[in-house]
């Protein structure tokens, strides 16, 4: 398989325009996970040539970034680790924390989890508005100097947040949510970072699953999963957007010969400098990587895709529900 690739800046290697996202390898709010499996599947993405590994302390609150690095016991160099930092967690409750005190305390911990010198990628996970970002970014540049980080980037920030950041630290990458139904960053963060030359790590490409083409409308979710309080996954929405991809799984089949999953990411991919992250956990969840690469959607393509989404979903919700609250201030 030849992957696509693409250049961040200060990560000396080509990164994998496809990267595995591993917030439900770490369990919580997916329901659970197999650590066997989560190895393999870790494992399986470098085999393919998906170098890229994203992920977060918060992400199973530790356990994702410790899975990781036991996966990559003795191949570390063959992967590129994106992890974040910014989110403290009490009893399960998660809220943002961008001080100097909580990065320096993140730094080692995500350094011990995943048995590494270095992160390749370092991302503020979410905005602190308590915390100037010009503080945080400091702190960042300080760790980059130090050679504990290697490239910068922020995850769900704002044009006037990243330039704000970017006064002190240069800023690699944003990671904001990003598929084929949720775009609300094509009116701002997308034509920054282009503007910018940053790279665009797009959480979400698959929509939690909905984008895959494995949901029907007997699916159902268990325990802790988000999906159990996610608005696109209730009625009448939900078959709004299965409406939606039942035609975009016939539109891929009959333009390109490919699954309506392949079709997803390559858009994502489409779209300007962009990486798409695939969540996955078991081995199996990343068949059809292969097909993703080696052909793009023509403009027409582009056009009738967007026909076929406002002619099924007629009432769309953004990935609001996911963001973390913002700390209080104290008296």
């Amino acid at each position: 398989m030849t992957t696509e690739t693409i250049r961040i800046t200060n990560i000396p290697v080509p990164v994998s325009r496809v990267g595995l996202g591993t917030w439900a390898i770490g369990g919580w709010m997916w329901g659970g996970t197999d650590d066997e499996a989560s190895v393999a599947t870790i494992r399986g993405a470098i085999e393919q040539g998906i170098n890229l590994i994203d992920t977060a302390p918060v992400y199973g609150f530790g356990h994702s970034e410790e899975v990781i690095g036991r996966a990559l016991e003795g191949m570390r160099d063959k992967a590129v680790i994106a992890t974040k930092v910014a989110l403290e967690w009490n009893d399960g409750r998660v809220r943002r924390n961008a001080t100097p005190e909580r990065i320096r305390q993140e730094i080692e911990d995500s350094l011990r989890r995943l048995r590494t010198d270095r992160i390749d990628l370092y991302q503020v996970h979410w905005p602190d508005t308590l915390v100037p970002f010009e503080e945080t970014a400091a702190e960042l540049l300080k760790l980059q100097q130090e050679g504990k980080i290697l490239a910068i980037g922020v995850s769900n920030y704002m044009p006037a947040q990243m330039d704000a950041f970017a006064s002190v630290a240069p800023l690699a990458t944003v990671q904001p949510p990003y598929n084929l139904f949720e775009r609300a960053i094509e009116a701002d963060v997308l034509p920054y970072a282009r503007d910018k030359g940053m790279i665009v790590l797009a959480y979400g490409a698959l929509c939690r699953g909905l984008l895959s083409g494995r949901m029907r409308a007997d699916t159902t979710f268990d325990g802790d999963d988000l999906r159990k309080s996610d608005p696109k996954f209730k009625q009448p929405r939900f078959a709004q957007y299965l409406s939606a991809v039942d035609a975009l799984e016939k539109f891929a089949r009959e333009r390109h010969g490919k699954s309506v999953l392949a079709l997803a990411i390559r858009w994502v991919l489409d779209q300007g400098p962009t990486i798409a992250l695939w969540g996955a956990r078991r081995p199996d969840q990343l068949n059809g990587i292969a097909d993703v690469f080696g052909w793009k959607l023509s403009a027409q393509d582009l056009a009738d895709i967007d026909a076929l989404l406002a002619e099924h979903v007629t009432d769309p919700v953004g990935p609001e529900f996911m963001a973390p609250p913002l700390r209080k201030k104290v008296a």
